[in-house]
């Protein structure tokens, strides 16, 4: 059976409607295509462990019996051959949309991210002035923040809500804007961005997770201790599946209570050249390669293998898939 026969067999069995449909339904379905994306990276990550590193892995089940473990919060077990030591990864994806949010279609937000993060970027020298550092490459590799992109960009919210009698810059921008529909501004944002990630795309994360008492968590971002390494799957900004790795406990603190990990973390970026080739940059925090991350955790925060409930149904799909 070749890998077509399989999924248009999978799709009958599982979904009970065609290939059409079902790739119709894909498409029209972000959330559908999230979980699938999702899916992806997990079997990707235990792949790569067993491959590449030469771990033992064990999927972690998501429904537990009885009160889940507040430090089993993860993907997968895994333990280097020949130990005794268990540990926990969680694997995650990128902040979809970190480049608008940091309105980093406005020149002035994109001089000032880059300043911010320049202990990310190689091409700064630190020992020199920054800022003239930074707009002489915005100007050099996107001259367009000269002339064309001039004036700052706003939502079409902002721009309905606003209202002053001031003469700034924005309600000059802003009043430039106000003719324009809901679809025209994004449009505009929209290429701004597609412009600005020709050249460079950021690397940030999203931790986000529910608040219960079952998880000790007080908010709503993991704890430093649910999981052993933290797995960031860079595809939305790099092209192919890559990964970057970190121990939570060497993350800065959240703000709010230190047990916790932050919301957002920018990792580092990815600046294409004149060639369309990227180049990735990660601060000191995450690396590539993860042995240098195993090495720096600590047996006693291994799990208590009595402690591990193992999720089997994949192994049971597959034996099942070749009887």
């Amino acid at each position: 059976m070749n890998i077509y026969e399989k999924i248009k067999r999978f799709v009958e069995q599982v979904f009970k409607t065609t290939l059409e449909i079902f790739l119709e339904a894909l498409k029209l379905s972000p959330n559908a295509q999230g979980y699938v994306s999702g899916s992806i990276t997990e079997l990707l990550l235990k792949k790569k462990l067993e491959e590449e590193y030469n771990f033992e892995v064990k999927r972690i089940r998501e429904k537990w019996e009885g009160k889940k473990h507040p430090q089993h919060h993860g993907d997968f077990y895994f333990r280097k051959q020949g130990t005794h030591y268990w540990y926990v990864i969680e694997s995650k994806g990128l902040k979809s949309n970190s480049e608008k949010w940091h309105r980093l279609y406005n020149f002035q937000n994109l001089k000032n991210f880059l300043i911010t993060h320049a202990d990310k970027i190689p091409w700064i020298d630190t020992n020199r002035n920054i800022e003239e550092q930074v707009i002489d490459w915005i100007h050099e590799n996107l001259p367009k923040f000269q002339n064309e992109y001039l004036y700052n960009l706003y939502e079409y919210e902002e721009v309905q809500k606003y209202v002053t009698k001031r003469k700034t810059k924005k309600a000059e921008a802003i009043d430039r804007l106000r003719s324009y529909t809901r679809d025209q501004i994004s449009n505009m944002i929209e290429e701004r961005l597609n412009y600005v990630m020709s050249k460079v795309k950021v690397l940030e994360t999203h931790f986000v997770s529910g608040r219960s008492g079952v998880s000790e968590r007080t908010q709503a971002t993991p704890r430093k201790d649910e999981f052993n390494i933290i797995a960031i799957d860079i595809v939305l900004r790099y092209p192919e599946h890559k990964f970057l790795f970190a121990n939570p406990q060497n993350l800065e603190s959240s703000g709010d209570d230190p047990n916790h990990l932050q919301q957002n973390y920018v990792m580092g970026f990815v600046f294409i050249d004149e060639q369309g080739e990227p180049t990735l940059h990660i601060s000191e925090d995450w690396y590539e390669d993860l042995n240098e991350v195993y090495n720096t955790l600590d047996p006693k925060d291994a799990v208590n293998e009595d402690d591990m409930q193992v999720d089997n149904r994949y192994m049971i799909a597959e034996e099942e898939e070749e009887d």
